[in-house]
């Protein structure tokens, strides 16, 4: 279970990302975390990782108090957090089995790591998750060669390495086509149906939040507008959501 409670970030100048948020995801569900750019969506993955430290409130996963945690302390927990990211995160000039290698960086001597050696049962493992997103045949290839979409897959393999109990998906169809989206959102889809991963994914598009997501939380200027199922979200609550000028999609 991870409790997000009264959680209020602030960047330096005083603008103010979240406002208060909080709100429960239970084990195993598929949560889309909905709202225009600018509405807060990338700072609240970041806080749950501490990719960006919260200014105020707690996120409590199993009962541990992650903004209270140590240096250490994150270590081990980020090594159960997998993340996704919009822009794919991968080292271009580097094949895309090293890619996916990295997500073992948190398992492995960081000595061997720097040589690129890793065991061979986390090759083998890299390989199997390259496999389950349908690139297996690209593991030797740079990872600039492969496309948008195939650079993502790397990217979700990346995050599978990590044995993750939850990947954290920040917007990661925004930079693709409506085809290649969905092939995202199947793979993350699968993991979740599949592992039993809990999966938070941000995204624009309520088309996408329909057909994936058990539920969806709503931001807006950094206040938590919406929680509940995504057929809940009815004419008015899009119009707060998302602006009185627009206009539903999905």
């Amino acid at each position: 279970m991870l409790k997000i409670q009264n959680l209020t970030k602030i960047y330096d100048g005083g603008v103010l990302a979240l406002d208060n948020v909080s709100f429960e995801v239970p084990e195993g569900q598929f949560l889309a975390i909905i709202g225009l750019s600018g509405s807060g969506k990338s700072t609240l993955l970041r806080c749950i990782n501490r990719l960006i430290e919260p200014t105020e409130g707690t996120i409590l996963w199993n009962g541990k108090d992650i903004t209270k945690a140590s240096d250490d302390e994150m270590r081990h927990i980020r090594r159960k957090i997998g993340m996704v990211f919009q822009h794919f995160n991968l080292v271009h000039r580097s094949s895309v089995l090293t890619n996916v290698l990295a997500g073992r960086l948190g398992y492995v001597n960081p000595a061997m790591s720097i040589l690129n050696r890793f065991p061979q049962s986390d090759i083998d493992n890299a390989i199997k998750q390259l496999d389950r997103v349908g690139i297996a045949d690209k593991a030797y290839s740079r990872a600039d060669e492969l496309s948008g979409g195939q650079q993502q897959r790397v990217g979700v393999a990346r995050a599978m390495m990590q044995n993750p109990e939850i990947i954290l998906a920040d917007e990661p169809v925004a930079s693709l086509d409506p085809v290649l989206a969905h092939s995202i959102m199947q793979h993350l889809e699968k993991i979740n149906k599949e592992d039993g991963t809990t999966v938070l994914c941000s995204l624009h598009f309520l088309d996408l939040v329909h057909r994936y997501a058990d539920r969806a939380v709503a931001l807006n200027d950094g206040k938590l507008m919406y929680e509940g199922p995504p057929d809940g979200i009815d004419d008015a609550k899009f119009k707060e959501i998302y602006g009185k000028d627009a206009e539903r999609v999905g």
